[in-house]
C-alpha cells in the first residue's frame, strides 16, 4: 500500500483502545472526587494564542508548531494546539467564565500536535490529559493538584516515582535573577549551543532546561533561582512544600527545572517514572498567574498540568499494569434457512433495543461455522433457530459454558435472554 500513516502518528486498534478507555475512565474518575468538570476544545487555533500565551522564544512556537493559513479566513494563521493550557485560557475568558464563578475546575483530554523527532514515547500527534484550576493564588489548590497526580499514577500501580518541584519566580523578583544568569552566562556565550546563545538576552531562564550536553556542563555552578525569590515566592514556596509534606507526597528540589513555556510563575513541578528512561517525565505542570492577563482578561491566578497518555501507556506496559480485558457476555442467533434468518434478524433488533450485546451471521456460514465463531466471540448464550423451530414457535437456548439448552416459545426469546444477560 503507498499510502501510509504520517511520521509520528499512530493507528489505535480495538484491543489497543481498551487500555485508551481504562486509562480514560480511571483519570474521569480521579476528576470527579477532586471536583473538575470536563472542557473540549478547538483542535485548532488563532496562532497569535500561542505567541502570546507559550511564549515566542519557546522550542514549542520556534520549531514545532503545525500553522497554516486559508484563504475564505482573509488569510487567517491557525494553528493546530501543540498543549491545551492557552486553549482553555482562551475558552475561560471567550466565554466570561471568570465572571460567573469564583473557582473554575476543569480538565481536558485530546490529541496535541507539535512538530518534534519522534521517538519512543513523543509523536507528533500525541495525546494529553490536563487540569487547570484558575481563581486561587493559595499553595493549597498547588498541592492539591500535585497530588491529584500522583494519587492518580499510583492507583495505576505506578512505584519509582519522583517528584520534583521549583519555584521560578514572579515578574517581581525574576528580573533581578535574569540579569544574575546573563552575567553566569555571558563569558561563556560562545561555547553555548545555538538555541541558547539566542535565548541568552531574550529568556535565559530557559538555558537552565536545555538539554544539550555542553550547555548543562556550562551551567554547573549558576546562581540558583531560591537565592533570589521576593518574600511572596519564597513564602509561596514553603507553604507548597509544607502541604506536600502534610499529604506526605515525596519529592525532591530541583533549581533547573524550569519547564518549557514562558508562562509559568512559581510553582513548576514534574513527575518522572525513571524506568522509562531518557523520557521520564509522565506529568508536568505549574502555576501561571499572568497568562489570563497576557490575553486580555482580568488578573487571575492559576495553575495547571498536563499528563501525555502514550508515556503513561508505555509505562503500564513496561510493568505489566494494564488489566486484562474483561469479555462482556454476549449472545449470538444461529438461523438456518430464509425464514429464520428473518426472524433471528427481528430478535436481534429487540435485543438491540434492549442494549443487550447480540450479533447473528452475515456471511452464509454453516450451523457449525456459526457456533466456531459464537466461542471466538465469548458468547455465554446461543439462539438456535431453524425451520423445525419456526414450526413450532419456539427457540432453542445453548449455556455455552455449560452446554445445557432449554427450549423456549419464540415470542418470549428476548424477555428470558434480558433476564439472563441483566439478571
Amino acid at each position: 500500500m503507498a499510502i501510509k500513516k504520517p511520521r509520528g502518528t499512530q493507528d489505535f486498534l480495538p484491543e489497543q483502545m481498551k487500555n485508551w478507555h481504562y486509562i480514560e475512565q480511571r483519570m474521569r474518575d480521579i476528576c470527579k472526587v477532586y471536583g473538575f468538570n470536563e472542557i473540549r476544545t478547538p483542535a485548532f487555533e488563532d496562532t497569535k494564542l500561542f505567541l502570546r500565551g507559550i511564549g515566542e522564544t519557546t522550542d514549542v512556537v520556534q520549531k514545532e508548531m503545525y500553522t497554516f493559513t486559508t484563504g475564505d479566513d482573509g488569510g487567517s494563521s491557525f494553528t493546530l494546539r501543540p498543549e491545551n493550557t492557552a486553549s482553555a485560557v482562551r475558552a475561560y475568558l471567550e466565554n466570561k467564565v471568570y465572571g460567573k464563578e469564583g473557582l473554575t475546575k476543569w480538565y481536558y483530554m485530546g490529541p496535541m500536535f507539535r512538530h518534534d523527532k519522534p521517538q519512543a514515547g513523543r509523536y507528533r500527534q500525541f495525546h494529553q490529559f490536563g487540569a487547570e484550576l484558575l481563581g486561587s493564588q493559595s499553595p493549597v489548590v498547588d498541592s492539591e493538584v500535585i497530588c491529584m497526580v500522583v494519587q492518580l499514577l499510583k492507583d495505576f500501580g505506578l512505584k519509582d516515582l519522583n517528584v520534583e518541584v521549583n519555584s521560578v519566580g514572579c515578574p517581581n523578583c525574576r528580573p533581578a535573577y535574569r540579569e544574575k544568569l546573563i552575567a553566569f552566562f555571558e563569558p561563556k556565550k560562545d561555547q553555548l549551543c545555538s538555541d541558547c546563545q539566542d535565548r541568552l538576552y531574550k529568556n535565559p531562564l530557559r538555558i537552565l532546561d536545555c538539554k544539550n550536553e555542553t550547555c548543562k556542563a556550562l551551567s554547573v555552578g549558576v546562581p540558583e533561582i531560591h537565592e533570589h525569590l521576593c518574600a511572596e515566592c519564597h513564602d509561596h514556596f514553603v507553604e507548597l512544600k509544607t502541604y506536600l509534606s502534610a499529604a506526605d507526597v515525596q519529592y525532591t528540589l530541583n533549581p533547573r527545572l524550569v519547564r518549557g513555556l514562558d508562562y509559568y510563575t512559581k510553582t513548576a513541578f514534574e513527575v518522572q517514572y525513571t524506568p522509562l528512561g531518557a523520557q521520564s517525565a509522565v506529568a508536568g505542570g505549574g502555576r501561571y498567574d499572568g497568562l489570563v492577563e497576557e490575553l486580555d482578561g482580568p488578573h487571575t491566578p492559576a495553575i495547571g498540568f498536563a499528563m501525555g497518555m502514550e508515556r503513561l501507556l508505555l509505562a503500564l506496559e513496561k510493568q505489566n499494569l494494564l488489566p486484562e480485558p474483561e469479555l462482556e457476555p454476549s449472545v449470538f442467533v444461529v438461523a438456518l434457512g430464509d425464514a429464520a434468518k428473518v426472524e433471528a434478524f427481528k430478535i436481534c433488533h429487540e435485543l438491540h433495543d434492549k442494549y443487550v450485546t447480540v450479533e447473528m451471521d452475515g456471511q452464509g456460514k454453516s450451523m457449525k461455522a456459526q457456533l466456531k465463531y459464537a466461542n471466538k466471540i465469548n458468547a455465554k448464550y446461543v439462539i438456535i433457530l431453524g425451520d423445525d423451530e419456526l414450526a413450532r414457535g419456539e427457540a432453542i437456548i445453548r449455556f455455552m459454558d455449560t452446554s445445557e439448552q432449554e427450549t423456549v416459545p419464540l415470542d418470549t426469546v428476548s424477555e428470558r435472554i434480558t433476564s439472563l444477560v441483566k439478571g
